[in-house]
């Protein structure tokens, strides 16, 4: 294979990681990482180093673990219910099939929706639902600025 379509190739799985942040079928820092690796590859490390690849990817590797704690310390700071949990979890399944709006707010919806099952308290499901969202909000901006700075990490090790 030519360097060329190895080249695309990265360009490719960078631009699918950066939409992977936002979408939750895809694996955003995931599909950034294995794009720099592979331009370092194309490379043979040598614009693009060990050490860069290793700060790469402890960043996909913060990024994930933020997304995932972010979520949680919202629902566990409004005192979420598992059911509370577990429908932010569904909702946020449901809402890939729904587009942009579903995938921002169904999170919402299922916390929500599972707190009131839990507790039957629509003001406290409502709380719960929204200090989640909030959570998975924090953790999805998160998740793009780190993807940004994965990848001009790897641009600048590219142009020095």
């Amino acid at each position: 294979m030519s360097d060329t379509l190895l080249w695309i190739l990265s360009l490719a799985l960078i631009l699918a990681g950066l939409a992977g942040t936002v979408l939750p079928a895809l694996p955003g820092t995931l599909l950034v990482l294995a794009g720099v690796v592979l331009g370092a590859w194309i490379d043979d490390f040598s614009r693009v180093g060990w050490g860069t690849v290793a700060a790469v990817t402890l960043l996909a590797v913060l990024a994930w673990g933020l997304d995932y704690a972010a979520g949680l310390l919202g629902a566990q700071r409004a005192g979420a219910s598992r059911q509370a949990i577990i429908g932010a979890a569904l909702g946020t399944v449901a809402g890939i099939f729904m587009g942009l709006v579903g995938v921002l707010f169904m999170p919402l919806v299922g916390a929500a929706v599972g707190e009131y099952l839990a507790r039957q308290d629509g003001q406290r499901a409502v709380k719960v639902g929204v200090a989640t969202w909030l959570g998975i909000m924090a953790g999805l901006v998160a998740k793009v600025v780190i993807a940004f700075m994965m990848i001009g990490i790897f641009v600048a090790a590219l142009l020095i």
